[in-house]
């Protein structure tokens, strides 16, 4: 299996300006030895970085980047795992505590202006250097959810996340999908503890590197994080940090991991800020999620299975139609949330307007072989899909921030890890076992012993 006939090139990332790849050989855009783990749950994921965090001591580095922040979310069970808390007793042992957050729209409008700002306030209060950023396009949104943590001296330990998952209220659902006990208004068919269902994963190995280098590329922009002169007046006199401060150096890339199989690319969309406003390590934008699921696509012949918030752009729907059309033994598989977060008539009708068209293209173009399904907790409440998950012949497997929509794909900041793992032989074992687990899981069957070779590589605290 060439790596090449599913991920992209250097020159197929379309992106001359970035350092992403520059450290990969020649037309290489990925890298080699890690180990990535599909962290199914904002439970899971949240419990591993509160330990993560917890772990590291003076001179360790903790950067993040978030679409939605709310300080007081607790990442566990126990009263002092807010957020907030783990992050600013991180700072003040030493460690490098930096971020960026969405400035976001009004709440009003069903977005989180103001909890966002209360999650900058709080940790600038505790003198962690996070900061609200309003570098997007009109309308547009940073959606990217990643946290890098390099330790010092402990590079082994190295650990980046990517994928669904924001630091806010509303994600800490577990497999019962009761909901997260902290949650957030949403439509009223979702109840008052509104059931959740996320993924991100865990990246162990040299593509820690790469994450990091990409929040590194979005925190050395010179531009100013808002060009607003009201926003800029605001924050003037409330004291805000709006300036980053230079990063250190950025440590060499993590060593391989022993027995780590997995080839990690990382998918990426910038917009077109045009007037002379593009960001300078993607002058035009980026397009490499769009580019990669259509490359990934072009490839696949068997089954596309797909978890998604949205699947309602008829442009994006119209790359799988050309799929399906061309090959005829193509099936796809969505797993989408039974109806809109919000009732409010200005998301609601147009996302459920949107959904219908794209599946209807769909289903023109290869009848049966198309189906879309929503899934229910055991009390029968729907639990709203909110992953973000592609995988495609058992062989090419994303996970990350972007929607099969065309704000995903063009006018939002986006960040997806793809894996390819050769170690399965007919197919990739880390593409099928996160299809199974996760189609095991809607189906309630269980999951057998994992097979992975990797298996001792397993998360455990230090």
């Amino acid at each position: 299996m060439d790596p090449a006939e599913w991920l992209l090139t250097k020159s197929e990332r379309g992106n001359a300006q970035t350092v992403l790849d520059a450290r990969h050989f020649g037309e290489k855009a990925w890298s080699s030895g890690n180990f990535v783990r599909p962290l199914v749950h904002g439970a899971t994921y949240f419990s591993e970085l509160a330990q993560r965090i917890q772990e590291t001591r003076a001179g360790d580095a903790i950067y993040f980047t978030d679409w939605r922040g709310d300080p007081d979310e607790r990442l566990t069970d126990d009263a002092e795992s807010a957020i907030e808390d783990l992050l600013s007793e991180a700072d003040i042992r030493g460690v490098d505590v930096r971020g960026l957050v969405w400035r976001s729209h009004w709440d009003r409008l069903s977005f989180s202006g103001e909890e966002n700002r209360q999650m900058i306030e709080a940790l600038q209060a505790n003198d962690a250097e996070a900061l609200l950023d309003m570098r997007v396009r009109t309308g547009g949104s940073h959606h990217q959810k990643l946290v890098v943590i390099r330790f010092q001296s402990r590079p082994e330990r190295d650990i980046a996340y990517v994928g669904g998952i924001d630091l806010c209220h509303a994600r800490r659902d577990d497999a019962r999908h009761l909901g997260d006990p902290q949650p957030q208004p949403m439509a009223e068919v979702y109840g008052e503890t509104p059931p959740w269902h996320d993924v991100q994963a865990a990246i162990a190995g040299p593509g820690v590197y790469d994450v990091e280098t990409v929040f590194r590329e979005r925190w050395q922009d010179p531009t100013p994080l808002s060009r607003n002169p009201v926003r800029r007046l605001r924050d003037r006199l409330a004291g805000e940090d709006t300036s980053p401060n230079p990063l250190p150096a950025q440590a060499p890339p993590p060593p391989p991991v022993p027995g780590g199989t997995h080839l990690v690319q990382l998918l990426r969309t910038y917009p077109d800020l045009r007037h002379g406003r593009d960001y300078p390590f993607a002058r035009g934008g980026e397009r490499s999620v769009a580019r990669g699921y259509s490359k990934a696509l072009a490839r696949a012949r068997q089954l596309v299975y797909i978890e998604d918030q949205y699947l309602w752009s008829p442009d994006v729907a119209q790359a799988f139609v050309e799929s399906l059309r061309r090959n005829t033994e193509l099936r796809v598989i969505a797993v989408l949330p039974h109806l809109p977060d919000q009732n409010h008539p200005l998301s609601r009708v147009p996302q459920q307007y949107g959904r219908i068209e794209a599946l209807s293209l769909l289903t023109e173009a290869a009848g049966d072989r198309v189906a879309a399904y929503g899934i229910e907790n055991h009390a029968g409440t729907p639990v709203y899909m909110h992953a973000k998950i592609c995988v495609m012949d058992d062989w090419w497997a994303t996970v990350g921030s972007d929607n099969f929509s065309r704000r995903s794909w063009t006018h939002d900041s986006e960040l997806s890890v793809v894996v390819l793992d050769a170690s399965g032989g007919d197919h990739g074992a880390y593409a099928r076992r996160l299809r199974l687990t996760l189609a095991a899981e809607h189906l309630d069957r269980k999951v057998g012993p994992r097979s992975s070779p990797a298996t001792s590589l397993a998360f455990r605290p230090a």
